[in-house]
């Protein structure tokens, strides 16, 4: 025996650290004779032979040196290394060739490994990973993953019966990476890595980079080959899309919970798939006239019910609905029919499941080891180490491949403020400082920066959206502006302020006005989305139809009514969760349909009705143009209280772009009642959430209403309208016209 059995056992007990080193064939001198020496370990041989590729006759038998399958061989008569297959013959008396996985060059490169040791590789996730690959004529997969403090690491799946001892991985240089290359892996594969740790632990663990992942509660990566898998059909969408200045266009942005939009009820409760979503959901998008959809994290995620805000594959999406190539179908299928994906993406945290990112290899790798900076409070779960260049590269990949492969086209991030703070949710005590003793994450806030210019630079017109509670300058500012980086910012506080306001009876209101018109003082400082997400009709929040003051099904659907032609009207961007277009009574449940039953009855057909017609109104106006414009909108009046009334411009380039917006907050309707207009003409009356088509009483002004030549609060002219009870009027500016004869 050649190899020193202190080597052997390092194999036999799976501790051996340098595979390539021992493994495969290498010039060798034995005895003072030159030749090569080979040597394989193979799961379940009892006779295995090195066979020349160029000549099959020509045939070396190896050594059997232990009954778990190691072989050895001097080849003396040869000196050069030659390419060779094993043949291997098993107890079963199967015999199979196959190609040596220790006679193959690294897949990644010294550069590669270089830029992602640099937190530069922005493509790191088509070198980490499993990917198919063909070297030197031969397929197979290569596999590598990042473990810097594991003793050891291998391969192991449902091809080697999950055996660590075999297809033992090697490291590359000191970058922490280790890979093989395994010939003859195909598609399908199962597999995940077995590291001995730096604690001296066996830890079996999931791919961070694999792009397809079984259910749980096994939750083994799976090859899957997505780099070219799927035939794109939306090239159009992908061309106008980077020429948009999405400030300046419509967004109506409809978000769903992919698992409970629908279910099946005869097929065992189950939600829609990724492809019959895409038909069924595309068509409902564009009939409702939203112009983006946006689905709640779907990443792999072990626990439904965190609705994938607790993710563990950040490249793959979720088994739960289809492959990614079914995904695929559901983003193109949006595409072709000018709907905008977005997907919720959550940088900012991660479970503690054992066989994914915590303690990767026996360290806290991804995470902070400090508990004051590492564990989040409020969830349970563990925090990005941002400041490790490898975890940026890991975390930047995750968002551009969700561009690249998969078409989306933004991001919504979850909650960046407790990125962005070390003492978010925390006491005295309990956090960090940064170096400057502020208490700022500045690492935090150098990723997010990095990765929004990343993602703007490679995909024009790619939107990132923050979820972002407080008022940290310049979210939506450019990096060169020393802000951020986003596109746009949902606007908590407006929707805090306004839900506060509508849950008052209104009898009340008029103590409480100021929260309607508080939020106009900060509008501009950011590009602001206004939103009722999932978050404001879950958990004992009541549905957003049940927030609506005291009062009958009916009352509470007149309040909805207003609400939404006011957010509609107001300056910004727009999100609204599934189901709240009609007026969902129940809180929303992860794990069941939305009540679509309820449509039978006219308060909640009339809601959805309203909602459609304010997204058609968005989108055909010109508004939109100015939604963060400041000379786009000016209040008419913001303090009339006592009233519970408000009114206001919003204002396009020309003047037929111009439109009122009135709102009457009280169950009192308002007969004759003055509103300042600043030109003279006729007000077509577009949107009037009491019409009876949509549940109202039908009060209203006949279409629309003249001017009259008496000036109002600092207008030269005026409208006397009548407005309903609990309403909102949305009027169009029509130009000079003469007055009907009575």
């Amino acid at each position: 025996m050649i190899l020193s059995q202190a080597e052997l056992e390092s194999f036999l007990g799976a501790r051996q650290y340098e595979p390539h080193r021992l493994l495969g064939m290498h010039a060798c001198t034995h005895k003072g004779k030159q030749g090569l020496v080979v040597r394989a370990f193979v799961q379940g041989a009892i006779r295995c032979d090195v066979v020349d590729c160029k000549d099959e006759a020509k045939r070396y038998p190896l050594k059997q040196l232990d009954a778990s399958g190691f072989f050895e061989a001097f080849i003396p008569e040869r000196k050069k290394v030659f390419r060779y297959r094993l043949r291997v013959e098993r107890a079963s008396g199967e015999i199979v060739q196959f190609y040596d996985p220790y006679t193959f060059l690294p897949t990644i490169s010294e550069e590669d490994c270089y830029l992602f040791n640099e937190g530069t590789h922005h493509k790191i996730y088509k070198k980490l990973g499993a990917h198919r690959r063909v070297i030197d004529g031969v397929e197979g997969v290569a596999f590598a993953v990042w473990a810097p403090s594991a003793q050891r690491a291998s391969v192991v799946g449902d091809f080697n019966h999950w055996d660590g001892r075999y297809h033992s991985m090697r490291m590359l240089g000191s970058s922490g990476i280790w890979e093989l290359f395994i010939p003859g892996i195909a598609d399908g594969t199962h597999y995940k890595y077995e590291f001995m740790g730096a604690d001296g632990h066996l830890k079996i663990k999931t791919d961070p980079y694999a792009t397809y992942y079984e259910s749980p509660p096994h939750n083994a990566s799976i090859v899957l080959n997505v780099e070219d898998s799927y035939e794109w059909h939306d090239a159009a969408w992908m061309k106008e899309r980077a020429k948009k200045d999405w400030t300046k266009e419509p967004m109506s942005v409809y978000e769903v919970h992919l698992g409970s939009w629908r279910r099946v009820v005869e097929d065992g409760n189950r939600p829609l798939s990724y492809v019959e979503m895409a038909t069924e959901l595309a068509n409902y998008v564009e009939e409702m006239g939203f112009t983006h959809v946006e689905f709640l994290p779907l990443m792999e995620h072990p626990f439904s019910g965190s609705w994938g805000y607790q993710v563990t594959g950040f490249y793959a999406p979720t088994h739960r609905y289809g492959k990614p190539d079914e995904f695929r179908v559901l983003v193109d299928t949006f595409h072709q029919r000018g709907i905008g994906v977005l997907l919720d993406w959550v940088p900012a945290h991660f479970p503690r499941d054992a066989f994914a990112l915590a303690e990767y290899d026996g360290t806290c790798l991804y995470e902070h080891e400090d508990p004051r900076q590492g564990h989040h409070q409020d969830w349970g779960t563990l925090i990005f180490n941002y400041s490790r260049h490898e975890v940026r590269s890991f975390l930047i990949g995750s968002a551009l491949s969700w561009f690249e492969r998969y078409h989306i086209d933004g991001l919504r991030v979850d909650a960046v403020a407790s990125m962005l703070y070390l003492d978010y949710s925390r006491k005295d005590g309990e956090w960090v400082a940064n170096p400057y003793g502020g208490r700022e994450n500045v690492d935090a806030l150098e990723f997010l920066r990095t990765a929004n210019d990343l993602v703007h630079e490679y995909f024009p017109g790619g939107l990132m959206i923050a979820e972002e509670s407080t008022s940290w300058s310049g979210v939506t500012r450019s990096t060169k502006e020393h802000g951020v980086g986003f596109d746009f910012k949902w606007n908590m506080g407006w929707m805090h302020d306004t839900l506060e306001y509508f849950k008052q009876d209104p009898i009340y209101r008029k103590w409480h006005h100021n929260q309607l018109t508080f939020g106009m003082l900060y509008q501009y400082s950011e590009r602001f989305i206004s939103v009722f997400s999932h978050d404001e009709v879950v958990h004992g929040k009541g549905s957003m139809l049940s927030k609506m003051g005291a009062g009958t099904i009916t009352e509470k659907a007149h309040n909805l009514r207003a609400l939404y032609a006011l957010m509609w009207g107001w300056p910004g961007k727009n999100t609204l969760f599934m189901g709240s277009e009609f007026g969902q009574s129940a809180e929303w449940r992860y794990d069941a349909s939305l009540d679509w039953h309820l449509l039978q009855y006219l308060d909640h057909r009339g809601i959805q009705i309203l909602v459609k017609d304010l997204n058609h109104w968005y989108r055909l106006s010109s508004i939109s143009e100015n939604d963060y414009a400041h000379d786009g909108f000016e209040w008419l009046e913001a303090s009339d209280g006592d009233n519970s009334t408000l009114s206001f411009l919003r204002l396009g380039k020309k003047p037929q772009d111009t439109h009122v917006v009135v709102s009457n907050l009280t169950p009192v309707p308002r007969y004759h009642f003055p509103v300042g207009a600043p030109f003279e003409g006729y007000w077509e009356e577009l949107i009037n959430t009491d019409a009876t088509v949509y549940g109202g009483t039908g009060l209203g002004n006949y279409g629309g209403a003249y001017t009259l030549a008496e000036g109002h609060v600092g207008r030269p002219y005026s409208l006397r309208l009548t407005l309903p009870p609990l309403s909102t009027l949305i009027l169009r500016y029509k130009g000079v016209r003469q007055q009907p004869k009575a």
